[in-house]
């Protein structure tokens, strides 16, 4: 059995899709709930070392990967009916659901945590800071674990409709 490029890129493009919906899905269910039981200073603190670490090339290949990998795998089913459609659908969930919200919501609410000078604020002020930035970008994020998940199982059912030559529904 001969594996195709196109095999290969699809394939790629789930894994990373479902890796980001993945590391949304985890942070949901264990690093959101176990913030909520910390002081607000505490984390404050913690969500600025962790906006800061974020950023290196492990995250970046989840986080982007998907955008590339899902639109390379779109452009390769061209004309392939139902897989082309739902990789279409996967991408633009992704893209602007996962990554839009992110780029438009989480990021810059992590950059207005990162400008605080957490340690001239008083616990009152930590509180309303806290209360501004935790609502807010738990929304967001529950956003965007939705929309990878989605983009995650449209993949796969494309993956489905690929290997069985369905083209249309």
């Amino acid at each position: 059995m001969e594996i195709s490029l196109k095999s290969v890129t699809l394939l790629t493009a789930i894994l990373l899709t479902g890796l980001s919906a993945g590391f949304f899905y985890a942070w949901s269910v264990s690093v959101i709930p176990g913030t909520r039981k910390v002081m607000d200073a505490t984390y404050l603190e913690n969500m600025q070392h962790i906006n800061r670490e974020i950023l290196n090339p492990m995250f970046f290949i989840i986080f982007f990967g998907p955008i590339v990998a899902l639109l390379v795998s779109t452009i390769q089913q061209y004309q392939q009916g139902l897989s082309f459609w739902l990789l279409l659908a996967a991408g633009l969930v992704y893209l602007l659901g996962t990554f839009g919200v992110t780029a438009a919501g989480n990021v810059p609410l992590n950059d207005w945590l990162d400008a605080m000078e957490l340690g001239e604020l008083a616990a009152e002020q930590m509180q309303e800071l806290r209360n501004r930035y935790e609502v807010k970008w738990n929304r967001y994020h529950t956003v965007r674990t939705v929309f990878s998940v989605l983009s995650f199982m449209l993949s796969l059912i494309a993956s489905f409709a690929y290997a069985n030559n369905i083209n249309s529904l």
